[in-house]
């Protein structure tokens, strides 16, 4: 595992591994890593302090033509060998800079994220919060889709998928996942098995903790991998790394990854329940004597949590798609209470352990198509509002919530439905967000611009393919 901490230990480990090549890399608005390479003989020290430069308006969501020139200054701490390129790679994360001011890049989510970890410590409150993401995801054997003027569709296909238990396949073995029966059966009903182990395996090569892989519930290959909880930039980082690796081993084997929440109708879509607590020094802030062995700190936060919930959905649920998962009357966690066990709230508290380093408040709404610096960011922003106000979650609900009576079950408050009305939501609650300049009014801004034009509107405007299944005969 490469461990670096300065400039100099790149350059070193450079010589040392006869690196070829220099990958610099960087999250665009939206959520995609980018990246452009160098030789590494271009690779000097001073390239660490002085950034180099790049096209910024060619990123989505971020500067205009007439201010387009950036810079990128490479992260030590980020350093990890490439394992899918020909030519030995370094690798290395960058925090993005305007090449006139110097200062950092208000849209640029990594620097978000850096300072939400500032503000936290200077609060006071605590010195570190810890995030524990679970991102779900399909592996598909197949994927087709279109959409134009005279045509919109897509087609999807698993070899794990039900709907091909007939299919000829010379032979067809016949151990096809039924919907909502994938979670943990053995192979070879799981066909994946050697894929995510191989996953993790490069994960932990490149630096990831990682806890543990899963088949998950849906049929058509939908799986988990678990990291350990790191720090939010650093979670953050190495969520980005998670995502380009399990999408790259999939590809040498001629799968294909996707992140989307909902690709599939009628069976479980994928979720990023996102593990949170706050610690100061040694000492877990979030561990007490109050309901399922929690702080009254960490209920501020889950008040908090729950308070803002509809403007998080517009970050941490970030897509059009994001609401074909979030919709009530299922699984998916739309009701805003807290609970410890009942995965139908939104926030939960786990109750594996009794240890109180272990005690941590589980988020259940996002999901993993989110910005991660954008989503880690705002919800420890959200927390922290809870305990700055101490915001009290009220009582938990420790029913069924799909046995409650109607009139019951329409006084717990529900996540949005939309995209565009959790933007709505965060268009009118995000002063928690500013705080510590954490959060700047233009980032707020341009994300409900570019996501209502550029998503809202363009799937608004095109005619749904179900559409023609209702009203073409009318």
């Amino acid at each position: 595992m490469i461990s670096c901490k300065t400039p100099k230990d790149v350059i070193d480990l450079i010589k040392k591994e006869d690196v070829k090549i220099v990958d610099l890399r960087f999250m665009d608005f939206p959520g995609l890593w980018q990246h452009y390479s160098i030789p590494s003989s271009e690779l000097t020290e001073s390239m660490f302090a002085d950034g180099r430069g790049f096209d910024g308006s060619s990123i989505r969501g971020w500067q205009a033509i007439n201010e387009s020139d950036m810079l990128v200054k490479p992260v030590p701490e980020t350093a990890f060998i490439d394992p899918f390129f020909k030519d030995k790679t370094l690798v290395m994360v960058g925090n993005i800079c305007d090449p006139v001011t110097g200062a950092d890049y208000t849209r640029d989510p990594r620097n978000i994220a850096r300072k939400a970890e500032n503000y936290l410590k200077a609060t006071g409150i605590a010195d570190t919060s810890y995030f524990g993401p679970e991102a779900e995801f399909f592996v598909f054997d197949d994927v087709r889709y279109e959409q134009n003027s005279h045509e919109g569709y897509y087609h999807l296909d698993s070899v794990e998928g039900v709907w091909n238990r007939g299919r000829v396949e010379n032979p067809n073995l016949g151990y096809k996942i039924r919907y909502k029966e994938g979670y943990f059966p053995v192979p070879p009903t799981d066909t994946l098995q050697d894929l995510r182990s191989e996953m993790i395996l490069t994960m932990i090569d490149a630096g990831i903790e990682v806890e543990c892989q899963h088949h998950e519930v849906a049929t058509a290959g939908q799986c988990e991998i678990d990291m350990r909880f790191a720090s939010l930039v650093k979670m953050a980082d190495n969520l980005q790394k998670y995502k380009y690796i399990i999408k790259n081993t999939a590809k040498k084997y001629n799968k294909t990854v996707t992140f989307m929440p909902k690709p599939l109708f009628g069976d479980n879509g994928s979720g990023m329940h996102v593990h949170l607590s706050l610690w100061k020094g040694n000492k877990n802030l979030f561990a007490g004597d109050g309901y399922a062995g929690l702080s009254e700190m960490a209920l501020y936060a889950i008040g908090g949590l729950l308070k803002h919930a509809p403007a998080l959905c517009a970050i941490c649920n970030p897509t059009t798609n994001s609401y074909k998962r979030l919709v009530p009357g299922y699984e998916a966690p739309v009701n805003l209470a807290y609970s410890s066990r009942n995965r139908s709230a939104a926030a939960r508290i786990p109750m594996y352990s009794t240890s109180e380093k272990a005690k941590r408040v589980e988020f259940r709404c996002p999901d993993p198509s989110c910005n991660p610096y954008l989503a880690f960011a705002a919800l420890q922003m959200a927390a922290l509002d809870g305990i700055q106000n101490k915001i009290h979650p009220g009582q938990p609900l420790d029913k069924d919530i799909y046995d409650l009576p109607a009139e019951e079950l329409a006084k717990v408050p529900q996540a949005p439905g939309s995209l565009r009305e959790a933007l709505a939501a965060l268009e009118k609650d995000h002063a928690f967000l500013l705080k510590g300049d954490v959060f700047t009014p233009d980032v707020i801004e341009t994300w409900i611009k570019y996501k209502i034009k550029n998503e809202c509107e363009a799937i608004e405007l095109r005619p749904h393919p179900y559409e023609f299944c209702l009203y073409y005969d009318i």
